[in-house]
Protein backbone atom coordinates (compact mmCIF):
# COMPACT_ATOMS: atom_id res chain seq x y z
CA UNK A 1 0.00 0.00 0.00
CA UNK A 2 1.19 3.43 -1.13
CA UNK A 3 2.26 5.69 1.99
CA UNK A 4 1.35 8.93 0.16
CA UNK A 5 -1.42 10.73 -0.81
CA UNK A 6 -1.64 13.85 -3.82
CA UNK A 7 -3.88 16.77 -3.59
CA UNK A 8 -4.64 18.51 -6.99
CA UNK A 9 -5.46 22.02 -6.18
CA UNK A 10 -5.94 25.13 -8.25
CA UNK A 11 -2.60 27.58 -7.44
CA UNK A 12 -4.44 31.02 -6.01
CA UNK A 13 -2.81 31.65 -2.80
CA UNK A 14 -6.73 30.80 -0.92
CA UNK A 15 -6.41 27.40 -3.05
CA UNK A 16 -3.07 26.68 -1.90
CA UNK A 17 -3.54 27.90 1.64
CA UNK A 18 -7.03 25.24 1.81
CA UNK A 19 -5.00 22.43 -0.09
CA UNK A 20 -2.30 22.77 2.51
CA UNK A 21 -5.21 23.10 5.37
CA UNK A 22 -5.77 19.67 4.63
CA UNK A 23 -2.62 18.51 4.02
CA UNK A 24 -1.87 19.23 7.82
CA UNK A 25 -4.86 17.76 9.18
CA UNK A 26 -4.01 14.61 7.09
CA UNK A 27 -0.78 14.41 9.02
CA UNK A 28 -1.66 15.01 12.02
CA UNK A 29 -4.16 12.52 12.16
CA UNK A 30 -1.56 9.94 10.43
CA UNK A 31 2.00 10.59 11.51
CA UNK A 32 3.33 8.11 8.57
CA UNK A 33 1.61 9.24 5.93
CA UNK A 34 3.63 11.46 3.31
CA UNK A 35 0.91 14.04 1.68
CA UNK A 36 1.61 16.49 -1.62
CA UNK A 37 0.42 19.19 -3.41
CA UNK A 38 0.02 19.15 -7.34
CA UNK A 39 -0.80 22.58 -8.54
CA UNK A 40 -3.43 22.69 -11.49
CA UNK A 41 -4.35 25.63 -13.87
CA UNK A 42 -8.40 25.41 -14.58
CA UNK A 43 -9.96 27.50 -17.21
CA UNK A 44 -11.15 30.23 -14.59
CA UNK A 45 -7.66 30.98 -13.19
CA UNK A 46 -6.35 31.05 -17.14
CA UNK A 47 -9.58 33.47 -18.38
CA UNK A 48 -8.27 36.93 -16.50
CA UNK A 49 -9.70 39.79 -18.24
CA UNK A 50 -13.63 38.90 -18.67
CA UNK A 51 -16.14 37.75 -17.03
CA UNK A 52 -16.89 33.56 -16.38
CA UNK A 53 -20.31 34.52 -17.19
CA UNK A 54 -21.80 32.20 -20.07
CA UNK A 55 -19.12 29.45 -19.80
CA UNK A 56 -20.89 27.03 -18.33
CA UNK A 57 -20.06 25.37 -14.74
CA UNK A 58 -17.00 24.04 -13.43
CA UNK A 59 -14.32 26.50 -14.41
CA UNK A 60 -12.39 26.08 -11.61
CA UNK A 61 -12.73 22.64 -11.23
CA UNK A 62 -13.02 20.45 -14.43
CA UNK A 63 -9.26 20.08 -14.99
CA UNK A 64 -8.94 19.15 -11.47
CA UNK A 65 -11.36 16.42 -11.46
CA UNK A 66 -9.93 15.36 -15.20
CA UNK A 67 -6.75 14.72 -13.15
CA UNK A 68 -8.47 12.81 -10.35
CA UNK A 69 -10.16 10.32 -12.73
CA UNK A 70 -6.98 9.66 -14.37
CA UNK A 71 -5.32 9.13 -11.44
CA UNK A 72 -2.75 12.15 -11.12
CA UNK A 73 -3.81 12.90 -8.07
CA UNK A 74 -5.54 10.95 -5.43
CA UNK A 75 -7.94 13.95 -3.99
CA UNK A 76 -9.16 17.32 -4.92
CA UNK A 77 -9.72 20.01 -2.64
CA UNK A 78 -11.99 22.53 -3.70
CA UNK A 79 -14.45 25.79 -2.60
CA UNK A 80 -17.12 24.60 -2.44
CA UNK A 81 -19.29 27.06 -3.83
CA UNK A 82 -16.94 26.62 -6.94
CA UNK A 83 -17.92 22.49 -7.26
CA UNK A 84 -21.18 22.14 -9.51
CA UNK A 85 -23.88 19.84 -7.83
CA UNK A 86 -24.30 17.08 -10.51
CA UNK A 87 -19.98 15.72 -10.40
CA UNK A 88 -18.48 13.76 -13.15
CA UNK A 89 -19.15 9.95 -13.13
CA UNK A 90 -16.89 8.31 -10.72
CA UNK A 91 -16.47 10.77 -8.40
CA UNK A 92 -17.92 12.00 -5.00
CA UNK A 93 -17.66 14.19 -2.22
CA UNK A 94 -15.50 12.47 0.59
CA UNK A 95 -15.56 14.61 3.46
CA UNK A 96 -16.42 18.62 4.30
CA UNK A 97 -14.54 19.99 7.07
CA UNK A 98 -15.98 22.12 9.49
CA UNK A 99 -16.81 25.27 7.45
CA UNK A 100 -15.34 29.12 8.15
CA UNK A 101 -17.33 31.96 8.66
CA UNK A 102 -20.07 31.84 5.61
CA UNK A 103 -20.77 35.52 5.12
CA UNK A 104 -20.38 37.92 2.45
CA UNK A 105 -18.40 41.38 3.72
CA UNK A 106 -17.87 44.52 2.24
CA UNK A 107 -14.45 46.42 2.43
CA UNK A 108 -14.86 50.14 1.39
CA UNK A 109 -11.38 52.71 0.97
CA UNK A 110 -12.73 54.75 3.79
CA UNK A 111 -14.06 52.50 6.16
CA UNK A 112 -17.96 53.08 5.43
CA UNK A 113 -20.60 50.98 6.30
CA UNK A 114 -23.15 50.75 3.14
CA UNK A 115 -25.78 52.76 4.27
CA UNK A 116 -23.14 55.57 4.62
CA UNK A 117 -21.68 55.60 0.86
CA UNK A 118 -22.50 58.24 -1.12
CA UNK A 119 -24.81 58.02 -3.99
CA UNK A 120 -23.71 55.77 -6.70
CA UNK A 121 -20.78 54.69 -4.84
CA UNK A 122 -18.91 52.17 -7.21
CA UNK A 123 -18.85 48.49 -5.56
CA UNK A 124 -16.54 46.08 -7.05
CA UNK A 125 -17.40 41.96 -7.51
CA UNK A 126 -18.39 39.58 -10.15
CA UNK A 127 -20.36 37.67 -8.62
CA UNK A 128 -23.87 37.58 -9.83
CA UNK A 129 -25.18 36.69 -6.75
CA UNK A 130 -23.62 39.80 -4.62
CA UNK A 131 -24.15 42.15 -7.62
CA UNK A 132 -28.05 41.41 -7.56
CA UNK A 133 -28.62 41.58 -3.59
CA UNK A 134 -26.35 44.14 -3.10
CA UNK A 135 -28.79 46.19 -5.86
CA UNK A 136 -31.57 44.83 -4.00
CA UNK A 137 -30.28 46.82 -1.03
CA UNK A 138 -29.14 50.22 -2.64
CA UNK A 139 -30.36 50.39 -6.27
CA UNK A 140 -28.05 53.49 -6.54
CA UNK A 141 -24.82 52.18 -6.35
CA UNK A 142 -22.42 51.21 -9.89
CA UNK A 143 -21.33 47.47 -9.19
CA UNK A 144 -18.36 47.18 -11.50
CA UNK A 145 -16.42 43.51 -12.54
CA UNK A 146 -13.60 42.89 -9.99
CA UNK A 147 -11.88 39.48 -11.04
CA UNK A 148 -8.70 37.95 -9.50
CA UNK A 149 -7.05 36.74 -6.42
CA UNK A 150 -7.91 38.81 -2.80
CA UNK A 151 -4.84 40.41 -3.09
CA UNK A 152 -5.56 41.99 -6.05
CA UNK A 153 -9.00 42.96 -5.37
CA UNK A 154 -7.85 44.87 -2.83
CA UNK A 155 -5.45 46.41 -4.58
CA UNK A 156 -7.89 47.38 -7.32
CA UNK A 157 -9.65 48.86 -4.59
CA UNK A 158 -6.92 51.24 -3.14
CA UNK A 159 -5.56 51.86 -6.78
CA UNK A 160 -8.47 53.05 -8.57
CA UNK A 161 -11.67 55.09 -8.03
CA UNK A 162 -13.75 51.92 -6.31
CA UNK A 163 -15.42 52.41 -3.26
CA UNK A 164 -15.58 48.86 -2.27
CA UNK A 165 -16.02 45.43 -2.60
CA UNK A 166 -17.36 42.54 -1.54
CA UNK A 167 -15.86 39.55 -0.55
CA UNK A 168 -15.93 36.04 1.02
CA UNK A 169 -15.05 36.51 4.70
CA UNK A 170 -14.07 32.81 4.84
CA UNK A 171 -10.94 34.34 2.07
CA UNK A 172 -10.26 37.03 4.17
CA UNK A 173 -10.04 35.60 7.80
CA UNK A 174 -8.02 32.84 6.34
CA UNK A 175 -5.33 35.01 4.15
CA UNK A 176 -5.66 38.55 6.41
CA UNK A 177 -6.36 40.29 9.16
CA UNK A 178 -9.94 40.55 9.79
CA UNK A 179 -9.54 43.93 10.75
CA UNK A 180 -9.79 45.58 7.27
CA UNK A 181 -13.30 44.02 7.18
CA UNK A 182 -15.55 47.42 7.19
CA UNK A 183 -18.67 45.70 7.20
CA UNK A 184 -20.12 41.94 7.49
CA UNK A 185 -23.51 41.00 5.41
CA UNK A 186 -26.07 39.41 7.60
CA UNK A 187 -27.00 36.24 5.87
CA UNK A 188 -30.70 37.76 5.82
CA UNK A 189 -29.93 40.72 3.50
CA UNK A 190 -27.36 38.92 1.63
CA UNK A 191 -27.73 35.56 0.99
CA UNK A 192 -24.68 33.18 0.46
CA UNK A 193 -23.46 31.58 -2.40
CA UNK A 194 -24.15 27.69 -1.56
CA UNK A 195 -21.23 25.92 0.44
CA UNK A 196 -19.63 29.51 0.91
CA UNK A 197 -16.86 29.04 3.80
CA UNK A 198 -16.88 25.46 3.21
CA UNK A 199 -14.08 22.68 1.60
CA UNK A 200 -15.09 19.63 -0.62
CA UNK A 201 -12.64 17.20 -0.56
CA UNK A 202 -13.18 14.94 -3.62
CA UNK A 203 -12.32 11.21 -3.94
CA UNK A 204 -12.98 8.73 -7.11
CA UNK A 205 -15.59 6.27 -5.86
CA UNK A 206 -14.40 3.07 -5.27
CA UNK A 207 -10.87 4.20 -3.77
CA UNK A 208 -11.83 3.13 -0.19
CA UNK A 209 -8.18 3.66 0.79
CA UNK A 210 -8.41 7.24 0.35
CA UNK A 211 -11.95 7.96 1.90
CA UNK A 212 -10.76 6.15 4.55
CA UNK A 213 -7.77 8.76 5.52
CA UNK A 214 -10.08 11.00 4.63
CA UNK A 215 -13.23 10.28 7.30
CA UNK A 216 -11.57 11.92 9.90
CA UNK A 217 -11.80 15.09 8.12
CA UNK A 218 -15.48 15.52 7.82
CA UNK A 219 -17.54 17.46 10.23
CA UNK A 220 -21.29 16.49 10.15
CA UNK A 221 -22.82 19.48 11.42
CA UNK A 222 -21.43 21.09 8.24
CA UNK A 223 -21.78 18.22 6.03
CA UNK A 224 -26.00 18.87 6.78
CA UNK A 225 -25.50 22.37 6.25
CA UNK A 226 -24.10 21.44 2.75
CA UNK A 227 -26.02 18.95 1.98
CA UNK A 228 -29.61 21.07 2.52
CA UNK A 229 -28.13 24.00 0.47
CA UNK A 230 -26.84 22.10 -2.64
CA UNK A 231 -30.18 20.45 -2.57
CA UNK A 232 -32.12 24.18 -3.36
CA UNK A 233 -29.27 25.01 -6.79
CA UNK A 234 -29.78 21.22 -8.16
CA UNK A 235 -33.39 21.60 -7.85
CA UNK A 236 -33.43 25.09 -9.50
CA UNK A 237 -31.01 23.79 -11.88
CA UNK A 238 -28.69 26.86 -10.70
CA UNK A 239 -24.80 27.55 -10.48
CA UNK A 240 -22.45 30.49 -9.18
CA UNK A 241 -23.20 32.29 -12.44
CA UNK A 242 -27.12 32.36 -11.62
CA UNK A 243 -28.22 34.99 -8.41
CA UNK A 244 -29.03 32.18 -6.63
CA UNK A 245 -28.04 31.91 -2.83
CA UNK A 246 -28.72 29.48 -0.18
CA UNK A 247 -27.48 29.09 3.76
CA UNK A 248 -28.76 26.40 6.18
CA UNK A 249 -27.31 26.62 9.68
CA UNK A 250 -27.89 25.00 13.18
CA UNK A 251 -30.27 26.23 15.48
CA UNK A 252 -30.99 24.59 18.61
CA UNK A 253 -30.37 21.10 16.91
CA UNK A 254 -32.59 22.18 13.85
CA UNK A 255 -31.51 22.63 10.27
CA UNK A 256 -32.84 26.37 9.77
CA UNK A 257 -32.50 26.88 5.52
CA UNK A 258 -33.15 30.10 3.95
CA UNK A 259 -33.23 30.42 -0.27
CA UNK A 260 -32.85 33.60 -2.30
CA UNK A 261 -33.43 33.89 -6.14
CA UNK A 262 -32.94 37.46 -7.45
CA UNK A 263 -33.59 39.37 -10.31
CA UNK A 264 -29.75 40.26 -11.91
CA UNK A 265 -30.40 44.18 -11.64
CA UNK A 266 -31.78 43.58 -8.21
CA UNK A 267 -35.27 44.51 -8.68
CA UNK A 268 -36.55 41.58 -7.42
CA UNK A 269 -35.32 39.08 -4.60
CA UNK A 270 -37.40 36.20 -3.54
CA UNK A 271 -36.51 34.13 -0.40
CA UNK A 272 -38.25 31.52 1.00
CA UNK A 273 -37.35 29.36 4.44
CA UNK A 274 -38.01 25.85 5.88
CA UNK A 275 -36.92 24.31 9.15
CA UNK A 276 -36.76 20.74 9.90
CA UNK A 277 -34.39 17.62 11.24
CA UNK A 278 -30.55 17.37 10.00
CA UNK A 279 -31.41 13.93 8.59
CA UNK A 280 -33.72 15.36 6.16
CA UNK A 281 -31.15 17.93 4.70
CA UNK A 282 -31.65 16.83 1.22
CA UNK A 283 -35.22 17.02 1.74
CA UNK A 284 -35.48 20.72 3.85
CA UNK A 285 -33.54 22.15 0.62
CA UNK A 286 -36.30 20.43 -1.40
CA UNK A 287 -39.01 22.19 -0.22
CA UNK A 288 -37.68 25.52 0.01
CA UNK A 289 -36.60 25.18 -3.80
CA UNK A 290 -40.35 24.08 -4.29
CA UNK A 291 -41.35 26.71 -2.25
CA UNK A 292 -39.02 29.41 -4.50
CA UNK A 293 -40.28 27.60 -7.56
CA UNK A 294 -44.09 28.50 -6.50
CA UNK A 295 -42.92 32.18 -5.74
CA UNK A 296 -41.76 32.54 -9.06
CA UNK A 297 -38.56 32.05 -9.05
CA UNK A 298 -38.53 29.38 -11.98
CA UNK A 299 -39.95 32.03 -14.48
CA UNK A 300 -37.38 34.69 -13.02
CA UNK A 301 -34.65 32.09 -14.18
CA UNK A 302 -36.23 31.42 -17.13
CA UNK A 303 -36.05 34.76 -17.89
CA UNK A 304 -32.51 35.42 -16.97
CA UNK A 305 -31.72 32.18 -19.61
CA UNK A 306 -33.19 33.43 -22.42
CA UNK A 307 -31.50 36.88 -21.88
CA UNK A 308 -27.75 35.31 -22.53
Amino acid sequence: MRNSLTIGTRGSQLALWQSQFVKNQLERHFSDIEVHLKVIKTTGDTIQNRSLVGLGKGVFTKEIENALLTGDIDLAVHSLKDLPTELPAGLCIAAIPVREDPRDVLITSIGLPLENLPEEAKIGTTSPRRKAQLLYIRPDVKVVDVRGNVDTRLRKLHETDLDGIILAAAGIKRLLNPEIITQFFDTEDMVPAVGQGALAIEVREGDDRTEKLIAPLNDHRAAAEITAERAVLESLGGGCQVPIGAYAEYISDELSLVGAVCHPEGSLRITERATGAPDTAKHLGGVVAEKLKNSGATELLKAQESDK
